[in-house]
């Protein structure tokens, strides 16, 4: 059963409402999302790409910089070395064609999830040693590498890091380090994606060279994409990144970008954080996970209309396959918990033998949705059993594994989410010592949903909805804006959808007004719990529908008892 709580954060609304020409409901939801101060009010609401941080203040920036101009006069072979995800590859094209615009002799490598894992590892750094590469560039990986820049070291080779990752105890020895969670590094925002760092160091090269500062304009879409994409922290320059890259995206220049949106289906519409992070993105990752991230890099790269299209498509149909799956394997996860009677542990550890292991993290991540626990998915891999883990706020994830370190062959990660490697003769083991470490209450297990207005619908205005369009870009960490209502009765419910998942009504308050609604998700369920009452409470947020070139305010409901 979920638990609602409304937030009360405290402010002077109507000051904030007066100050900015903005509504009181709108100067609330600024405040529940921890924005205060008249400068940050006003970032929040009007930032623009004036109000980015000075680039060079990232530490070794500058210095990263002079060695790469260097190789460049030298023309020695430079290698970037990116991640397989959204990230990793938007970093990746973002480096290389700012490289390459400076007449560097470069190129990108990508591992393979399988074969290589994350990261640069000993095999790519003699890989490239043999195909004569003076310079390793990384990007979105590379902070945690001590020992494999070491062995570049030793080979000669100069090796320049671009990372955002958490840093480890030991700061690998290379030539450069760029990442703004460093201590020392006296650059303000902490929260930059990997592609973004890269992005800034190109805004330095730039520089350099005397290149027109206007050009470096052109990656603000590929910085904010992944900003989306690796689901960073939605505040601050975060948020303006994402604000730009919108801009450009819905507009742009970029063929394969072009194709992609296409292949989607969404060259009508305006492109949203939503589309990044749950059409496009996908799609881009999608070949990291079946296939080679390459195929998603060299869709960005390709110039030519006709085969973009083609490399689109393949990417758009490799997507529906790893949908397809993740489904697949969900429900296999659902059944098993199930019939093994597994929905009363605290912690949920599913083993799935035949499971392609990329998709184990996705498949985690919808097991937690469905129980509110935290879930680990495990698959057999080429050597050992592989896995992937996602959490609870309540639950450190790391930590637990930790307390489990003796069973498991490898592991890593965050309060968040985890990921592992362990003998199959230990799975059964490491399950019955994390439920029995397990500490969570069923306080702590019961979903929280927090509301940010007790909002009655006859308040919703088409004027309001506009209003709170200045709110986007939505994502982690500036969520939409959640309203609540109880005691509305429900008129003319209808199911549609092929796969009977939405249900269209009327809603009706005390005082008679009524709103069109609507609910995504197991609609019948919903029917059936409206039948045996009188009148339902809702959360909701408000939005223009638009259907056959007319426009009605509709409440799109989120949570109902």
């Amino acid at each position: 059963m979920e638990k609602w709580v409304v937030s009360a954060k405290r402010a002077d609304f109507q000051a904030i409402a007066e100050k900015f020409g903005i509504d009181q409901v709108t100067a609330r939801l600024i405040r529940n999302r921890d924005i205060v101060g008249e400068p940050e009010i006003r970032q929040y609401l009007y930032g623009t790409k004036e109000d980015f941080y000075d680039p060079h203040l990232l530490k070794d920036a500058d210095k990263l910089v002079e060695i790469l101009m260097s190789k460049i006069k030298e023309q020695k072979k430079i290698r970037i070395i990116g991640d397989y995800d959204i990230d990793g590859v938007n970093a990746s094209y973002i480096l290389l064609r700012g490289l390459r615009r400076c007449h560097a002799n470069a190129d990108v490598e990508i591992p393979d999830r399988m074969k290589d894992g994350y990261g640069i590892n000993e095999h790519l750094i003699r890989y490239a040693y043999e195909e004569g590469v003076d310079t390793i560039l990384t990007c979105d990986n590379g902070i945690a590498a001590v020992e494999q820049t070491k062995l570049a070291k030793s080979l000669g080779m100069t090796i320049l890091i671009t990372d955002h990752h958490e840093v480890q105890e030991e700061v690998p020895p290379a030539d450069a380090v760029v990442n703004p969670r460093q201590a020392d590094c006296p650059y303000p925002f902490k929260h930059l994606c990997g592609a973004a760092v890269a992005y800034k160091v190109i805004c330095c090269l730039y520089e350099a060279y005397g290149i027109p500062k206007e050009e470096t304009e052109e990656f603000l879409e590929f910085a904010g994409f992944a900003t989306v994409g690796d689901v960073m922290d939605l505040i601050g320059e975060n948020r303006i990144l994402v604000k730009e890259g919108l801009k450009r995206l819905n507009h742009t220049q970029n063929v394969g970008m072009a194709s992609l949106i296409r292949a989607c289906g969404l060259e009508e519409k305006e492109i949203k954080s939503y589309h990044i992070g749950f059409v496009l993105g996908p799609c881009i990752n999608a070949g990291g996970r079946l296939d080679t991230a390459k195929r998603s890099l060299n869709l960005l790269l390709q110039k030519d209309r006709a085969k973009a299209d083609v490399m689109a498509a393949e990417l758009k149909t490799l997507n529906d396959e790893r949908k397809d799956m993740t489904q697949t394997g969900a429900e296999e996860a659902i059944e098993w918990i199930e019939k093994e009677g597994r929905s009363q542990d605290k912690v949920l550890v599913v083993y799935l033998p035949d499971c392609h292991e990329s998709l184990a993290g996705i498949i985690a991540g919808r097991i937690r949705e469905k129980y509110h626990k935290p879930v680990f998915v495990l698959t057999k891999g080429e050597t050992s059993v592989k896995g992937s883990g996602r959490s609870i706020e309540a639950y450190s994830m790391y930590e637990e594994m930790v307390k489990c370190g003796d069973l498991l062959i490898q592991f890593g990660g965050h309060p968040m989410a985890a990921g592992l490697s362990i003998e199959e003769k230990n799975v059964g083991l490491f399950r019955k010592r994390l439920n029995e470490n397990c500490t969570l209450t069923e306080e702590e297990l019961r979903p929280k949903i927090v509301i940010d207005v007790p909002m009655p619908v006859s308040y919703l205005s088409r004027e309001l909805t506009e209003q709170l369009k200045i709110l986007e870009p939505f994502g982690k960490g500036n969520t939409r804006p959640l309203f609540a209502q109880k005691g509305l009765r429900v008129l003319n419910l209808r199911i549609l959808g092929k796969n009977q998942n939405v249900a269209k009504m009327k809603l009706e308050d005390m005082g008679g007004t009524r709103i069109d609604a609507v609910y995504f998700g197991e609609a019948d369920e919903f029917a059936a719990f409206v039948q045996k009452q009188e009148t339902i409470s809702v959360t909701y947020y408000p939005e223009i529908n638009v259907y056959q070139g007319r426009e009605t305010l509709q409440a799109v409901i989120r949570n109902y008892c």
